[in-house]
């Protein structure tokens, strides 16, 4: 699913049926898989941090939606009108992870701070100001305030972390930790990615707005 969404994109394949579709896939897990298993197996689901990966997938879910809004489709079928109403919703679900994720840099910063690159001065201010970045983000994206240039700016301190961050960890990383470096690298820069996304989206509707 992931690389059949990937290549959609890549290629504008039906890029809005397939988003629309893989988007809602992954709902449908968080849903009814990550849901249900926190809640039911999980006796420590109220905190935070026990809900990072269903975070994860809500995330993706809201950038596929994110993405299939931006491009033109026709509804073929009364699934596909009904999944389109989905569509508002991705930016949303994005916004949610993102100011959970807040939350956890607030919660877990002695931790987190231990991520940041020794020559960078100030470790534990750092963290805090990417929680209050993220959260800020969120909210601005839920309340629609200044979507296009806050998310734009959300996209590139995302991907200034894939640089600055991930990409030394991978290249240090020893062979038993590499796979999950990787797989951390490649998160940051799909969020960013999809900050990216939803600040064009939200500049365009600020510029029909306006004329």
């Amino acid at each position: 699913m992931f690389v059949l969404a990937g290549v959609s994109i890549l290629f504008k394949i039906r890029t809005r049926q397939i988003s629309l579709l893989f988007g809602s896939v992954l709902l449908l897990i968080f849903f009814f898989y990550y849901i249900p298993y926190e809640i039911l197996t999980n006796p420590n689901y109220l905190h935070l941090e026990e809900w990072e990966n269903a975070e994860k997938e809500l995330a993706f879910a809201g950038g596929a939606l994110v993405i299939a809004a931006c491009f033109a489709g026709k509804n073929e079928n009364r699934l596909s009108r009904f999944l389109e109403k989905l569509i508002p919703l991705g930016a949303i679900f994005f916004a949610i992870t993102l100011i959970s994720f807040g939350i956890l840099h607030f919660l877990e910063a002695k931790d987190a701070s231990t991520l940041v690159p020794s020559w960078i001065p100030g470790h534990l201010f750092w963290i805090y100001f990417a929680g209050v970045a993220l959260i800020g983000s969120g909210i601005a994206i839920i309340l629609k305030i200044k979507v296009g240039l806050i998310a734009a700016l959300l996209g590139l301190m995302i991907f200034l972390w894939f640089v600055l961050l991930h990409i030394p960890r991978v290249i240090a990383a020893p062979p038993d930790y590499i796979s999950s470096e990787v797989t951390s690298a490649f998160l940051a820069l799909a969020y960013s990615g999809i900050g990216f996304v939803i600040g064009g989206e939200g500049r365009k509707k600020a510029s029909n707005h306006s004329t």
